[in-house]
């Protein structure tokens, strides 16, 4: 009897060591199935980030900058409610790789890169939303005709850079004349690095870039931490209104109108991205929706995020309501 009580007790004692080792075993695989990490592209490493488990088509996110980082997106992942969001940083930015090697930083060579991300991931089918140089990220991807992207959004999206800079000029004159002719001197001079060109900018910024003030101290410093500004320099310029970079001749309306997924363009009602010129290029797209979202600037995640998210979630779920 004493034998067999011991017996039966060194068969319970091991069967919880197996409960606690598989328990072990499923933490070990949980946690390399994180939802954070690298991955190696050309270049470098580029940080992503994942969130959801919801049964919608993965939506995957693209920043803005060039040089910007993926961290005012983050409003965004709410819609991880219905299904995996992804963001991630682009090289030479946020907690990616920063080489300072500047024939990696091309539109090319970023479409590789976003490729590299979906094959990396498993990414299958996805929706794509690109804002501001992430918008014109999306039209350069499109263009290599990829396979199992569902649906396409544009926000504020930079189509052309000759249409960017005529709004910019006209956007320009609700400054104080003092302030353009600032402006004007130190791009002439080369001198846009100095305090009173920064000043104008910030004026120009508060007006169309983000209406909301203050921005929270946090989001000021994780801000400025993420951006790279070599990158943004060099592909585009000293300043939202003033393109000097290699984006200079930037003109995606011959891939628009190749475009044949379910299309939505969005712009804030002060973006610089202008509702007018954003609701022109919409019709670039055959079938494609254009939405304004009311009392927003260029940064809708920022200004209006709650507007932004629903108009959105609405358009997913009509893509995936007619593609069932």
């Amino acid at each position: 009897m004493r034998l067999s009580r011991i017996s039966a007790r060194v068969r319970c004692i091991r069967f919880l060591s197996l409960l606690c080792a598989l328990a072990l075993c499923a933490q070990c695989t949980t946690h390399k199935r994180a939802d954070e990490g690298f991955i190696r592209v050309e270049g470098g490493r580029i940080w992503y980030h994942r969130v959801g488990s919801g049964s919608g088509t993965p939506l995957v996110l693209l920043h803005g900058g060039p040089g910007s980082s993926s961290y005012y997106l983050k409003p965004l992942l709410a819609l991880s409610v219905d299904r995996p969001v992804i963001i991630y940083d682009q090289l030479g930015c946020g907690k990616s790789d920063r080489p300072t090697d500047t024939t990696l930083f091309t539109v090319d060579r970023y479409v590789r890169e976003l490729q590299t991300l979906r094959d990396s991931l498993g990414l299958r089918e996805i929706h794509l939303l690109g804002h501001s140089w992430g918008a014109m990220l999306a039209e350069a991807y499109m263009a290599t005709h990829p396979e199992g992207v569902r649906s396409l959004i544009l926000s504020s999206p930079l189509v052309t850079t000759a249409q960017w800079e005529h709004d910019a000029d006209s956007l320009l004159r609700a400054l104080p004349d003092s302030m353009r002719d600032a402006i004007a001197r130190h791009e002439a001079d080369h001198t846009t690095s100095s305090p009173e060109y920064v000043s104008a900018t910030k004026a120009y910024y508060g007006l169309y870039l983000s209406r909301t003030h203050p921005r929270p101290t946090a989001d000021n410093d994780s801000s400025s931490a993420g951006f790279g500004r070599q990158v943004y320099e060099y592909m585009w310029g000293p300043s939202e209104f003033s393109s000097t970079g290699t984006l200079k001749t930037f003109d995606a309306t011959p891939w628009l109108r190749e475009v044949r997924v379910p299309t939505l363009f969005i712009a804030g009602e002060f973006d610089e991205a202008t509702p007018a010129s954003t609701r022109n290029f919409s019709r670039l797209v055959p079938g494609a929706d254009f939405v304004m979202i009311p009392g927003s600037g260029h940064m809708t995640t920022r200004d209006n995020p709650d507007a932004l998210r629903s108009e959105i979630r609405a358009f997913l779920a009509r893509v995936e309501h007619r593609q069932q």
